[in-house]
């Protein structure tokens, strides 16, 4: 079984967010984010401000309380992409922020080992950081924001969510989408199977495409798929509007991905899965566009 390996700084006071931990060794890549964050705090022009907390104050930049927003949404983040996605390609500015965040106890870091390549480094919120951000009023209204990891063998799929959204943001924003709302399918899954067992439970005469239709979905085939991820936005003209996306693997069973597809949830994989999914697709003479993440 694959271990996970934690790397979790030990709290110091937010009016000194440059001083180290005393007698603390890290490892090489450590001590060389830790050089790179000094010097961009010396150097660096945004100031942070005060926040409050559950009776503590911290000490925090507008880039910090995105990237805490954007990992709360998906529950874990890989670095890489924060830095890609929240940084521009800013790696010194990035690890300056989160080295301030694991200072204060708002995230935590773990590196997920994978097979013939460097271990992938993660982070996700702390059950502080979530309550943080719930008391600065920053997140969207209706936005759930997680704390935590998931379980290890999720975690490659999960944290490949956030590139997905990246592709759908793409869309949305030619409908000149606004105030965006992101759904997990577990979200989705709880609320749906919530009403169906009501109605169950009810005796209602309530069919189960009735209910699949409150919630934007279909049924195919006597089930209800549900997406890995939603993106909710109102339009340009202030009209609702979604996207269903899912991130489709090698491992997806033929009548899996299929019922995806009927389903009319927009396809992506990862592009050394696309052209083998395509090719199965193409084989049972199904009619389905696999977008490469």
């Amino acid at each position: 079984m694959s271990r996970w390996y934690s790397r979790e700084e030990t709290t110091r006071p937010p009016s000194e967010p440059t001083q180290r931990e005393p007698g603390r060794v890290g490892s090489g890549d450590e001590k060389e984010r830790e050089s790179e964050v000094r010097t961009l705090e010396v150097s660096t022009s945004e100031p942070r401000s005060r926040y409050r907390g559950r009776g503590r104050t911290y000490m925090l930049r507008t880039s910090e309380i995105r990237t805490m927003t954007d990992i709360g949404k998906f529950r874990a983040l890989a670095a890489k992409d924060i830095e890609t996605f929240v940084y521009g390609g800013d790696k010194t500015r990035m690890e300056a922020d989160l080295s301030n965040l694991r200072r204060q106890r708002l995230i935590l870091e773990r590196d997920i080992p994978q097979h013939e390549n460097p271990p992938r480094r993660l982070v996700a919120l702390t059950k502080e950081g979530r309550h943080l951000l719930a008391a600065t009023n920053t997140v969207q209204k209706g936005q759930l924001i997680y704390h935590g990891f998931t379980k290890p063998r999720e975690a490659d799929h999960d944290v490949d969510l956030y590139k997905l959204y990246q592709r759908g943001l793409e869309k949305a924003s030619l409908d000149g989408g606004k105030n965006v709302r992101v759904i997990l399918d577990s979200e989705l899954k709880r609320i749906l199977y919530r009403d169906l067992a009501r109605a169950s439970e009810q005796g209602s005469g309530e069919a189960k495409s009735a209910i699949a239709e409150r919630h934007g979905l279909r049924v195919v085939r006597d089930t209800i798929p549900v997406p890995d991820l939603r993106i909710e936005y109102e339009t340009a003209d202030g009209e609702p509007a979604r996207l269903d996306l899912e991130l489709a693997t090698e491992h997806y069973r033929f009548r899996n991905i299929a019922r995806k597809v009927e389903a009319g949830f927009s396809i992506y994989a990862r592009s050394q899965d696309a052209q083998n999914l395509r090719r199965v697709l193409d084989q049972r003479e199904i009619t389905a566009e696999i977008l490469n993440l």
